[in-house]
Order: structure tokens, then C-alpha cells, then sequence
């Protein structure tokens, strides 16, 4: 029995040891155990490509499911994000001569972008492709999945509109029911409040970030139907 003990106390220590010594690039992203979409190859550490446009894709297609791609699967904290000069392809942002990693809390959900939209400032937004979070389990960066819009969060960052579109995947999912904001708060207490408050904060304390509160999901599409109109105007 002891030497039982003991042989279960070394394999404990040893696994200890492996966790200890495994190397994070970016220092809190293991980014070799995020997996991808099996439609596109790693370029390098830090870029992924597939054959696809990914911009090139309507936001709503024909039967008025909305396409999102993932850049930044549920729990992970390595910002990536769809290339501006090659839309075929992810990378991992650099800021400060660094890949950029929040140094906060991994993302409560699966973070990325709407294909086909453009909202510039003019119209509140950044001038980049909406942003959303897609409630669900995490999805391979890169993926493109059908979800359903039910909300929206009103931002500001640095004092200009940043909204993040609230969707959830339309199936496979614990939300793949969920509607409208009410509906989630109704039916998973807390989950609205962890969004607002992570977003809030994953900047830090002098982060910027200031939340105004969700609006429904006709406020949503609204913001989208714009932003997708925006996008296909000369």
C-alpha cells in the first residue's frame, strides 16, 4: 500500500511539473492547443489562411440566418483577428512590438466579426466589420457559423461608439433557443451581466471602456442591416 502511495504521488508531481514548464507564447495564450478551422492552414505562428473571401460573404443570407467568423474562441485571451490587407486570412494582432494577449479573464464567448459590413464613425461605428460575441461553446478560429442576433451591447471605448452585437449559434448550443435578451436573462441569469461587466473591464481599470447597456435584438439587426448597406455602397 505505501509503495502504492508513493508511485501515485510521483505521477502527481510529474504532471505538476509538465503543467509548470509548459511555454504560453504571448505569456497567458497557449496558442499550439487553440484549434482552427479545418478550412484554412497556419501560415506561421501567427497567421492562419483558407481559399475564401472571408468578407466577400453576405452578412444575412438567403433564408435570414446571419454568418459570423470566429476569431477568438470562448475562453481563449489571444486577440485575433480577419486581416485588413488579406481577408482570406486570421492573425494574431501585435501591439507594442508584442502578440496581443488581454490580460484579463479568457473571453466569455466565441469573439469575431460579421462578414459584409463596414459601420464608420459617422454612423457609430469604428469603421471596421461588426463586432460580436457568439454565446455557445468554443468554436475553431476561423470558422464561419450560422448564429442568431438577440441584442446588442452600446459601447464606448475611449469615448466613441464601440456596440458588440450579441448572437448565439443556432444549434448545438445550450442557447441555440434563445431569442431576445429577455429570453436569456429569463432563462440563463447572469450571463448578460458577465458579458457587461467583462467587457467593461478587460482593459483594466483606465481601459476606456464604458458600458451603456444592451438594447434588443431589432435594435441589433437594425445596426447590422445598416452596416451590411454600408458595405456594398461604392
Amino acid at each position: 500500500m505505501r509503495n502504492k502511495i508513493l508511485l501515485a504521488s510521483l505521477m502527481c508531481a510529474s504532471m505538476l511539473t509538465a503543467t509548470v514548464h509548459a511555454e504560453p507564447l504571448g505569456g497567458l495564450a497557449f496558442s499550439e492547443t487553440t484549434p482552427h478551422s479545418s478550412s484554412m492552414t497556419m501560415k506561421d505562428d501567427f497567421t492562419i489562411v483558407g481559399d475564401q473571401d472571408l468578407m466577400a460573404m453576405d452578412a444575412i443570407n438567403s433564408n435570414g440566418v446571419v454568418s459570423a467568423i470566429i476569431e477568438i474562441p470562448t475562453g481563449t485571451s489571444a486577440k485575433w483577428e480577419v486581416s485588413k490587407e488579406d481577408t482570406n486570412a486570421v492573425y494574431w494582432e501585435y501591439k507594442n512590438d508584442a502578440p496581443r494577449v488581454v490580460n484579463y479573464l479568457g473571453y466569455p464567448g466565441n469573439y469575431g466579426a460579421i462578414p459584409g459590413t463596414d459601420l464608420p464613425k459617422e454612423m457609430g461605428g469604428d469603421g471596421d466589420p461588426l463586432d460580436v460575441i457568439v454565446l455557445g461553446q468554443a468554436i475553431p478560429r476561423g470558422e464561419i457559423v450560422d448564429v442568431r442576433v438577440i441584442g446588442v451591447l452600446k459601447m464606448l471605448d475611449g469615448g466613441e461608439q464601440d456596440d458588440k452585437l450579441i448572437a448565439v449559434l443556432t444549434q448545438g448550443s445550450p442557447f441555440a433557443n434563445v431569442e431576445s435578451m429577455t429570453q436569456l436573462d429569463s432563462e440563463f441569469p447572469g450571463v448578460s451581466q458577465i458579458i457587461d461587466i467583462w467587457f467593461a473591464n478587460y482593459k483594466g481599470p483606465d481601459g476606456g471602456m464604458e458600458g451603456l447597456g444592451f438594447e434588443d435584438a431589432e435594435s441589433a439587426l437594425a445596426v447590422l442591416e445598416a452596416a451590411a448597406e454600408n458595405f456594398s455602397t461604392p
